[in-house]
């Protein structure tokens, strides 16, 4: 058997690849939307991909599959409860997928969402019997489980997903042997849980022990604590959830319809016409100079999570980047959630303002020392999440989490110096863009964020 596990760092993703040595038979489980690794690994290898498995409509991300059956032609398979426009093969408890001496057996475990399935795989050469592994998606993630209010808002309580999850774990997977591997779908950092574990992978026996929603309880306690204390998942996930049951176009598809440079007036006028201008620059480079009007998303950090957070879905977007390899990563990350909507970049990126000053903007930036022996009234806006500043804040600071900023610039003082900070410095640079945009002038992001000022001042 060859097994492969992909992790996406800035989605929090886990993808898999399994295959028959003998036959060279494979299958992809859950794939992000650009498939290269898998292509890749499969030529090397001599592997054909024939099938693409979701253990359920994600929510954060958009999947490979549709990408999977252009490319080589792979069957798409889904959980029995699934509806979608594309043709796929329903999987049902206890279904099989024969690679030759490697065996995929179906549990339908619905609970994060209606349609999710978990996927027992067997090495039928060392132990036809057991499974060697247990592939969960977001059903039990390592330290955690599924949350189940995604689907609330699309007619499903997260009571009643709650209540579907407590049964998937007491009667399908805690009935599986201690020894069995755990491989989720996500890991630490995933909005779809609530405090995952950093780990790759773990025994069942393990998470019995440790993990603290498979202790004992009852169902209604379960119910009551997994409903409780949920962040705020951001805007884009119902979008991605809806569009990842639909035949769409795929990823190449969307960024070839995207590549179209604009000159710097037909930029001008879309900035002023409803498009969103995403700077893709780091939040350095970014506040050194910067076209007016323009949003603040650097590729340094979680840029997919934050463009599905502050961008509108039903609004065009046109990138300023560096280069072409900058521009295409940012179609590309922008296109893993969903946000086909690229229209195109600006022509020659930052240097296309060089014969008009008049239009570039710098966003100040102050130091934690700075700012504590700063003299001035001010009014210092804390971006994030409310538990982040319920741990520790600066003192007589605003918190406004930066998912809700857009929705509370009316809270904010225009007459003062407003000093925006988050935890290390990422979420504060496009925090300052958004206010700088709204018309707000003296904005200035606290160089290094929370931490900075734990370890200058506070000490």
């Amino acid at each position: 058997m060859y097994f492969q596990r992909y992790y996406l760092d800035c989605l929090s993703l886990a993808s898999y690849l399994i295959a028959d040595k003998q036959t060279g038979k494979a299958v992809v489980i859950d794939p992000q939307r650009d498939i290269e690794i898998y292509l890749n690994d499969a030529k090397e290898h001599g592997f054909q991909i024939e099938h693409v498995i979701l253990t359920h409509f994600h929510a954060d991300f958009i999947s490979g599959h549709i990408e999977l059956r252009e490319a080589v032609g792979a069957q798409i398979h889904l959980g029995n409860k699934a509806d979608a426009e594309f043709r796929f093969h329903p999987l049902s408890e206890g279904d099989e997928l024969i690679l030759g001496s490697v065996k995929l057996s179906i549990l339908e475990t619905p609970g994060h969402t209606p349609e999710g399935i978990s996927i027992l795989v067997y090495n039928l050469n060392e132990n036809p019997d057991q499974p060697k592994m247990v592939l969960t998606g977001d059903t039990l993630f390592l330290g955690d489980v599924g949350r189940p209010d995604l689907l609330a808002s699309i007619g499903v309580t997260a009571e009643e997903l709650a209540s579907m999850l407590y049964d998937s774990l007491h009667e399908k997977i805690l009935k599986l042997p201690d020894e069995t591997l755990v491989y989720p779908a996500h890991g630490a950092g995933s909005m779809c849980g609530k405090q995952l574990s950093s780990e790759s992978v773990t025994t069942l026996g393990e998470q019995r022990k440790y993990n603290y929603a498979l202790q004992p309880m009852s169902k209604p306690a379960f119910v009551e604590m997994v409903t409780a204390d949920l962040p705020e998942a951001p805007h884009y996930f119902v979008h991605d959830a809806i569009l990842n049951r639909k035949d769409r176009q795929t990823l190449n598809e969307s960024i070839s319809a995207a590549w179209h440079a604009f000159s710097l007036d037909e930029t001008l006028k879309m900035l002023n016409n409803s498009v969103q201008v995403i700077d893709v620059r780091d939040a350095t480079e970014f506040a050194g100079a910067h076209l007016k009007g323009t949003i603040n998303i650097g590729l340094d950090g979680r840029y997919a999570t934050w463009a599905g957070t502050v961008l509108r879905k039903q609004l065009p977007i046109l990138v300023i980047a560096e280069d072409e390899e900058q521009i295409e990563e940012a179609m590309m990350r922008l296109g893993r959630i969903g946000f086909d909507q690229v229209k195109g970049f600006l022509k020659d990126g930052l240097n296309s303002l060089n014969e008009n000053p008049e239009l570039v903007s710098q966003t100040k930036r102050i130091s934690a020392q700075a700012l504590h022996e700063w003299d001035e009234k001010i009014t210092v806006i804390d971006i994030r999440s409310q538990s982040e500043w319920e741990s520790g804040h600066i003192s007589n600071s605003i918190n406004i989490p930066l998912n809700q900023l857009q929705e509370r610039f009316n809270e904010i003082p225009r007459d003062e110096t407003v000093v925006v900070h988050c935890q290390g410095g990422y979420r504060s640079a496009i925090a300052a863009s958004l206010l700088e945009k709204q018309g707000f002038e003296n904005v200035v992001d606290l160089i290094g964020g929370y931490k900075a000022w734990l370890t200058t001042v506070a000490t």
